[in-house]
């Protein structure tokens, strides 16, 4: 039967969660995960990221953001869907193919699983907020690079700040690595729960999160 861990984390006191082996980076491996310069193109980003008041504007930020090399070769931003009052968000780890074409997060057939797999639990997507780490597609779906993952944070880290969840679900490794600061790799971190550090926004309060295996590796 499937077992939906986001009912186990329904309690009186939502983010008084029971975390099993919750890490936290070291700064060296901190440091592993992400390049140590700070580039132009970053700082640009965190300036336009923490600018942005609310969802819309923080779209249109990342519209006129070009210092990122994937963005001159997408077709779309794709920024996210789903409620934007959720309290779950799921952040994936870049678009594909389908995804660039549409400008939506998950519309091909890993997101086809992912319907079912919500569904699963009676959640859909009108009942969630879905997005990507990054918001434009890897040529060739290819791995992004860590300077081009570095410009894109700012960016999905308020995406989570304006969503305020309750629970974080990170959909595949790439996200779960990064957004965590672990090196651990999915395999390992996979249905455990750890702290996201949250760095502004409403609640201040860390969030509880869980890595799930992303649906394009099980199928």
């Amino acid at each position: 039967d499937s077992v939906s861990r986001f009912a186990e984390n329904r309690a009186p006191a939502p983010l008084q969660v029971a975390k099993v082996g919750s890490h936290r980076a070291t700064p060296l491996l901190h440091d592993r995960l992400r390049p140590q310069a700070t580039t132009e193109a970053e700082i640009s980003a965190k300036v336009l990221a923490s600018g942005a008041a609310d969802l819309a504007a923080l779209f249109a930020a990342m519209e006129g953001f070009d210092a990122c090399p994937l963005k001159k070769t997408a077709t779309n931003t794709v920024f996210g869907v789903g409620n934007p009052e959720a309290t779950i968000m799921l952040v994936g780890e870049a678009p594909g193919a389908e995804e660039d074409r549409r400008g939506q997060p998950f519309v091909g057939v890993s997101g086809q699983l992912l319907d079912r797999m919500l569904a699963s639990i009676d959640l859909d997507r009108e009942a969630v907020f879905i997005t990507n780490m990054l918001a434009w597609r890897p040529p060739g779906n290819r791995k992004p690079t860590p300077e081009e993952t570095s410009m894109c944070l700012p960016f999905i880290r308020r995406q989570i700040e304006l969503i305020a969840p309750r629970v974080l679900v990170f959909v595949g490794g790439t996200s779960a690595t990064t957004l965590l600061d672990n090196p651990a790799g999915i395999t390992r971190m996979r249905g455990r729960w750890f702290d996201y550090p949250v760095r502004g926004g409403v609640s201040g309060v860390d969030i509880p999160a869980m890595p799930i295996f992303h649906p394009a590796y099980l199928l």
